[in-house]
């Protein structure tokens, strides 16, 4: 369990804080101090086979840092998730509203795998998403596609896809996102 004596001389929390240090959070677990470090390291450097590692507050939320990568190559992933109790409907379905979530979070990741790595960092933002719906995601477990069409200067338009474990095409999205470089 990690606390205040774990962390490094230098980087230990001031401020009058006594025994445990609680982050932020909604499943207030105790402060990794690798995270404290580098906020940015669930999604820099995600352990082999994941999309991205614990510390992410939108990933935390769909629980991504489960999500196993089936196929990836620059500007494609294809994973295989599963659907938390917290997204899912009155049916447990995954509930449309959370569709978008997913789909962001998935052509964020997916843009930043296809940008030449010795480019300028900048943020990137969603400019717009469209979502089609053609069947309700059940899980519990699912397919989630995503894939760079096309690139214009600092656009970029990606496509996304959910399928069941048959292959049932479920959702289809197309997301534009700006690099603000």
């Amino acid at each position: 369990m990690a606390d205040e004596a774990d962390a490094p001389e230098g980087e230990r929390p001031t401020g009058g804080l006594v025994g445990d240090v609680r982050d932020s959070r909604p499943t207030g677990g105790l402060v990794d101090w690798e995270l404290a470090r580098d906020p940015d390291a669930a999604w820099r450097k995600p352990p082999p086979g994941r999309l991205l590692g614990k510390g992410h507050p939108t990933g935390d939320f769909l629980e991504a840092h489960e999500w196993r990568i089936v196929e990836e190559r620059p500007g494609y992933y294809q994973l295989e998730g599963h659907l938390p109790n917290q997204v899912r409907n009155l049916r447990g379905e995954l509930f449309g509203g959370f569709s978008p979530t997913y789909v962001d979070l998935l052509s964020l990741r997916t843009v930043v795998a296809a940008r030449d790595p010795d480019a300028p960092r900048g943020r990137l933002v969603t400019v717009s998403m469209h979502v089609d719906y053609f069947a309700p995601v059940t899980g519990p477990r699912f397919l989630l596609e995503c894939e760079v069409r096309h690139r214009r200067g600092k656009n970029w338009l990606v496509e996304t896809r959910f399928r069941d474990l048959q292959g049932v095409l479920l959702l289809l999205a197309m997301t534009t996102i700006r690099d603000m470089a």
